[in-house]
């Protein structure tokens, strides 16, 4: 492990932003500046409610913050590692965090700052977690190639699966099922049935590590992301759940490895959309059905933005390495600025610009 923090130490500095780079920053003098949520890198950021936000980074603590107002409002310490990944059950004030000390914690925004539950029994860092429909059961992975399944209220395992080389990135629910859906460094993305607690399905293999993955509301469609360098690899795949295997489209444009990748809410009269974020520092946004980009936003300085989550129609939070979390506006440009090219989002029928910092 030593030598592996040694490389990841090395790479930190690469990423890390000089105080000129940060100075240089042309939008920097148009951004709100809130309290900073998180001292150091931040990983992963989705949304508790329509104005609460949820994310963890480096620096071992899960925030809650409102990202409307600007304020922190509350900073969870429970894990001793960096904070992979964050989940909050839809409705509810639940949140989960998975972490790098090889534990997923349960927390309750209306029970105070200790973890109502702790999942442990994984061996190296938990990478994904995935909550069922009904709220009884906690999916998690590891890169330790196991696939557990437990009971939320007894904390208990009920189920678990070693794989070899499964080394899982990240695990969704299919909303509406049993199915659990699962992505990994063996370059694969699995569906689980949690009935069984078998895999049902292997997708041919990627030529890249596949990083992250989303599921459609409706339940039919999974979005997975790769690694990459140089424009090699560094895309997200559009599939069809309902013919697994079957590759729709791929969303390509990406320079470096693509981190994450969400289904955007649909505005009325509007067409589905994808975000990605990469470790080349930018966010796109795709047209899901003929992977035509709609909009890109470079952020520079910001290092790999690690996790994105839409808060609306409107708008985005994306997590940075070396920036914080970045509340991004998205509106559609007019025909002039489209043909022109115009705005903070390059080419594209979208304008993206950053109007908030923390």
């Amino acid at each position: 492990m030593g030598k592996l923090q040694s490389k990841f130490r090395k790479r930190s500095e690469v990423y890390r932003a000089s105080e000129g780079e940060k100075a240089e920053n042309s939008y920097d003098s148009q951004v709100l500046q809130y309290e900073p949520a998180h001292h150091g890198s931040i990983n992963a950021v989705t949304n508790l409610s329509p104005d609460l936000c949820v994310s963890g980074g480096s620096d071992q603590a899960v925030v809650v913050y409102d990202w409307k107002e600007g304020r922190m409002c509350q900073s969870f310490q429970g894990h001793n590692r960096e904070v992979t990944k964050v989940l909050c059950y839809p409705g509810s004030t639940w949140i989960f965090s998975a972490s790098r000390d090889k534990t997923v914690l349960m927390w309750d925004l209306d029970q105070g700052d200790e973890p109502i539950q702790e999942f442990c029994g994984h061996e190296l860092v938990v990478n994904g977690i995935a909550i069922s429909p009904d709220g009884r059961k906690l999916c998690t992975g590891s890169r330790d190639n196991w696939m557990c399944l437990w009971d939320i209220e007894s904390a208990k395992c009920e189920n678990r699966h070693n794989i070899s080389r499964n080394l899982v990135t990240h695990v969704c629910w299919v909303p509406a099922s049993f199915s659990v859906v699962q992505t990994s460094e063996d370059k694969t993305i699995r569906v689980w049935d949690s009935r069984s607690w078998q895999v049902t399905n292997t997708f041919p293999a990627k030529q890249y590590i596949q990083t992250y993955c989303d599921i459609s509301p409706n339940g039919h469609y999974l979005v997975s992301s790769s690694n990459g360098h140089g424009g090699q690899g560094c895309e997200a795949t559009l599939w069809d759940l309902r013919q697994p295997g079957c590759k729709v489209v791929e969303y390509r444009g990406h320079l470096q490895t693509t981190a994450c990748c969400q289904f955007l809410p649909v505005s009325p009269g509007g067409s589905a959309q994808i975000a990605t974020s990469s470790h080349d520092s930018s966010v796109k946004i795709w047209d899901q059905n003929t992977a035509v980009c709609l909009g890109t936003l470079s952020l520079d300085g910001a290092g790999p933005l690690l996790s994105v989550a839409p808060t609306d129609s409107n708008g985005l939070l994306c997590a940075s390495f070396n920036s914080g979390l970045q509340h991004i506006q998205v509106e559609q440009r007019s025909p002039q600025a489209q043909g022109s090219g115009a705005g903070s989002g390059g080419a594209g029928s979208l304008d993206m610009r950053v109007v908030a910092r923390f």
